[in-house]
């Protein structure tokens, strides 16, 4: 019996690269956000989050996600956390900030434009982390209590995020 090889080539697209390029600035960007001091444990700017709101204004929302879903794998193979609970906290809040940025990014941009969509995603990727921590890590009803904390925080950052996309959302048609 011979074994037969078999050559394929992977045809590598300028979407392909944009993804590479923005995915390595998003694990940049989340690597630095985990040496940044956190007065409560979770709470975190979502600095890489710019990064996935940027994609999806300027290459769409597969795009986008491919962004999120490889900087949340890669990000936590740096940082050593690879299939912990702080992964799979991540993975969620990532999975549902997109789940409602799918819908979302259809919304006429008159009314709904980068913080609206900042705010949203923001605030879906807080009560998914909070679900999880809920149903899986603190299964007790008294994780409730951090509702109002999150929330203030994801409105915070989530409005903070949004200006800073829309300020770079400026400055990249500028450059085009």
């Amino acid at each position: 019996m011979t074994a037969s090889a078999t050559e394929q080539t992977l045809r590598v697209t300028a979407e392909d690269r944009l993804i590479a390029r923005w995915t390595a600035l998003a694990i940049a960007l989340a690597v630095a956000e985990a040496g940044l001091p956190s007065p409560i444990p979770g709470i975190k700017p979502g600095l890489a989050n710019i990064v996935t709101l940027l994609v999806l204004y300027r290459a769409g929302w597969r795009a986008a996600a491919w962004v999120s879903l490889l900087r949340v794998l890669v990000a936590s193979m740096v940082l050593g956390g690879f299939f912990s609970p702080a992964f799979a906290m991540s993975l969620t809040g990532a999975c549902c900030s997109l789940a409602v940025l799918a819908p979302a990014s259809r919304l006429p941009r008159r009314w709904f434009g980068p913080v609206s969509l900042s705010l949203l995603a923001a605030l879906a990727h807080m009560a998914g982390q909070l679900l999880l921590a809920r149903l899986w890590l603190i299964p007790h009803n008294g994780i409730l209590y951090l509702v109002p904390i999150f929330a203030v925080a994801a409105l915070l950052f989530g409005v903070v995020n949004g200006v800073l996309v829309a300020w770079l959302q400026r400055r990249l048609e500028e450059e085009s």
